[in-house]
């Protein structure tokens, strides 16, 4: 897995686009309208940021699972926020399931009016 090919990926979701906040070189994903758009992914050159569960303690069961290749993010890692590695230790359909995953969870908290047609499916 790479950057390139998650972006692909990310942006074949319903209602997905990137962005560039900060004007790093990779973008983030966001979900929803551009004023009310959240984002589901951090994409970076060696992984990929993700919301790992609902809480910290559902997310911690990706540190466990892949120690070294799963951390917690910088910031808002107390929210349930995990960086994924692309380092290969991490199997490629994992990684797609939680980036799923992220974009699930982040969605079902959108405020209906924002929420894609067909995420749900």
């Amino acid at each position: 897995m790479d950057a390139e090919s998650l972006l692909a990926y990310c942006l074949a979701k319903p209602g997905a686009w990137p962005d560039n906040p900060w004007g790093h070189d990779h973008p983030v994903m966001k979900v929803g309208e551009s004023t009310g758009g959240k984002i589901f992914a951090f994409l970076g050159p060696d992984g990929v940021g993700v919301k790992g569960g609902p809480s910290r303690e559902a997310a911690d069961e990706w540190l466990a699972r892949y120690p070294g290749a799963a951390s917690v993010m910088a910031y808002i890692g107390r929210s349930g926020w995990n960086d994924l590695s692309f380092s290969g230790t991490i199997p490629d359909e994992e990684l797609l399931e939680a980036v799923d995953e992220s974009y699930r969870l982040v969605v079902a908290k959108l405020p209906k009016k924002y929420r894609p047609v067909g995420w749900d499916d």
